[in-house]
């Protein structure tokens, strides 16, 4: 099996919209009077959630009507977001089509469809000109990546001299091993980690100056606590991550604080640039 399959069947395997539109209902979230604000707890499908996605726009340079690419953009939230926040385009493109079923279903309920753009494809293929963004950025995407030089490449390619690329992942920690299942892997299989160190080099590789790279470790572990706790108590709120992560989500939450807490893993953000 290729790895982009291995990847998309990894993500395909349930009714992804279905299980949003009833996560709404449990939290009475009515469909016609649907916000990003609504949907923002369950529709951030990464690490973290919907606060990672706020702290990396925080350090972003968009401004009104610039043009950005999602890349490996799940259902669609955080484009959704950007566009709302910055009065900007975004273009979304995920390699599972289930999620990009969901992410244009919920962009139509919230008449986003002149704003946001999604569509299936492989982000180490992009079907995009040369220089069409003004930026582009990928959350928690590169740790199912195997071909990072061609992914970063190609993020490069379609940038405008002058754009920015951003990415968040978990990084490889120097103990390394990680526990599994995780959220990007039941057993490892489709799992491409390497540390931050390699990552900035291949970045550079690419082209990419000013890289800038953060130590986002301490909010994860954090953030997964916090989440255990509520799981621990049967108190996890009807919309939520663990909405799409399945039964699992506590299995793999655990795992993934563990990791961080024995360095096995490595969480950080990468803001880089195009030079002009």
């Amino acid at each position: 099996m290729d790895p982009e399959t291995s990847i998309a069947e990894h993500w395909a395997d349930r009714d992804v919209y279905g299980l949003i539109v009833s996560a709404l209902e449990r939290a009475s979230k009515s469909l016609d009077s649907l916000t990003v604000e609504d949907l923002a707890p369950v529709d951030h499908f990464h690490a973290r959630g919907f606060p990672a996605t706020v702290d990396l726009a925080d350090r972003l340079p968009v401004e009104p009507g610039d043009h950005l690419l999602d890349i490996g953009c799940g259902v669609g939230g955080p484009a959704r977001y950007f566009a709302q926040r910055f009065g900007c385009k975004v273009s979304g493109i995920d390699i599972t089509g289930p999620f990009v079923d969901a992410a244009n279903k919920l962009t139509a309920l919230l008449d986003m469809g002149d704003r946001v753009f999604i569509e299936q494809g492989d982000g180490e293929r992009l079907p995009y000109d040369d220089g069409t963004f003004d930026g582009a950025y990928a959350q928690h995407v590169t740790m199912n990546v195997a071909d990072r030089p061609r992914f970063f490449g190609e993020a490069w390619r379609v940038l405008k001299p002058g754009g920015f690329f951003a990415l968040t992942e978990h990084g490889l920690g120097p103990v390394g091993g990680p526990h599994h299942p995780v959220p990007w892997s039941e057993d490892g299989t489709g799992e491409f980690l390497v540390t931050p160190s390699e990552t900035r080099e291949l970045l550079a590789a690419a082209g990419f100056v000013d890289i800038e790279c953060e130590d986002t470790g301490p909010k994860y572990l954090a953030a997964y606590r916090a989440a255990l706790e509520l799981a621990g108590r049967g108190e996890l709120p009807p919309l939520g991550l663990h909405v799409l992560i399945g039964p699992t989500a506590p299995e793999k939450m655990r795992n993934s604080a563990r990791n961080i807490e024995e360095g096995r893993t490595h969480p950080v953000q990468i803001v880089c640039g195009k030079p002009s």
